[in-house]
């Protein structure tokens, strides 16, 4: 067989599934398929010692690979299934984490202003009511502390590419209507829209990154669409003072 030829291949998992089933490392923190991690983009710092909180447990890569850096790591995640996943990795790894089941918004359970930095990975993405989600983990962190969170690109939830050939544009940049992703819901919203409801809680937006493509290796998630638009926003905010 030439090395021109492929083989056919089943469509790629929908990048706003991320991480889904993927095998991810437990050594450091990603943001999204086939992006830099965080020790290229080195946005949370140091894990060693700090409180930080994890919004999304996925299946606990995150959260044990900033336990197994020395962090004290508090999950939230309204699935069960998805927490007794993180609990059977963090196991597996020999780390502990603290475990809570309930919606990202129901912080009561953490005091004000005693959280290091907090992280959340695909997840916001999925949530109706950003707003309130973000006021509750402003509340939780120390001033000056930073919200680092990954969301699934708007301009690339406007294509359709399961199927061979040039991706399709199935609706309008600006769309805000929930969009299903096999099981999941996503709520589309542009970078403006993202940008300002950091604003609202009370967070200074310093970084804001839509990463290139950072290997030709294919994942679960690869298409050819993630060489011409990006898959995934990557936005840093800290804590302003009162």
């Amino acid at each position: 067989m030439s090395e021109q030829t492929r083989l056919p291949v089943d469509p790629p998992t929908p990048v706003a599934a991320f991480p889904a089933d993927a095998e991810l490392p437990t050594d450091v923190v990603v943001y999204g398929p086939d992006i830099p991690d965080e020790s290229s983009l080195r946005l949370l710092g140091p894990p060693e010692g700090k409180r930080l909180l994890v919004l999304g447990a996925g299946r606990g890569h995150t959260a044990v690979a900033l336990a197994a850096q020395g962090a004290h790591v508090i999950v939230v995640d309204a699935h069960h299934p998805r927490l007794e996943a993180a609990r059977g990795l963090a196991d597996a790894h020999e780390v502990r984490l603290e475990l809570h089941h309930g919606d990202l918004a129901e912080l009561a359970f953490v005091r004000a202003d005693t959280v290091d930095a907090a992280i959340s990975v695909h997840e916001l993405g999925r949530v109706e009511d950003l707003d309130r989600v973000l006021r509750q983990v402003n509340r939780v962190l120390r001033t000056g502390a930073q919200l680092v969170c990954s969301l699934p690109h708007p301009a690339h939830l406007m294509l359709d590419d399961s199927e061979p050939g040039p991706p399709r544009v199935v609706r309008p940049y600006a769309e805000r209507s929930p969009r299903s992703v096999g099981e999941l819901t996503v709520h589309p919203r542009t970078v403006a829209d993202v940008f300002s409801a950091f604003h609202r809680a009370n967070f200074r937006v310093d970084t804001l990154l839509e990463p290139p493509v950072c290997h030709d290796l294919p994942s679960p998630f690869w298409s050819e669409t993630m060489t011409l638009v990006p898959a995934t926003l990557v936005v840093r905010g800290r804590k302003e003072g009162v």
